[in-house]
């Protein structure tokens, strides 16, 4: 994870009050609720990939297809 992507708020109570830690990248401490926890990033959905290309609609999302 480079070291521009970084948390706005811990995930646990939601506070601002947050510092790197020394873990290693991607790991972070909440100085409010005192827990620690890891960011890491899993890859791209490929269902991110098809909007992109525009195929929007799924099959069973006919326009009138409703009985």
């Amino acid at each position: 994870m480079s070291e521009r992507a970084a948390p706005f708020y811990c995930p646990y109570c939601g506070d601002e009050d947050l510092r790197p830690s020394e873990e290693g990248p991607g790991a972070w401490e909440c100085g409010a609720c005192n827990r620690a926890f890891r960011l890491s990033f899993l890859g791209l959905l490929a269902r991110g990939f098809e909007r992109a290309q525009g195929a929007t609609a799924r099959p069973d999302d006919s326009e009138g297809g409703r009985a």
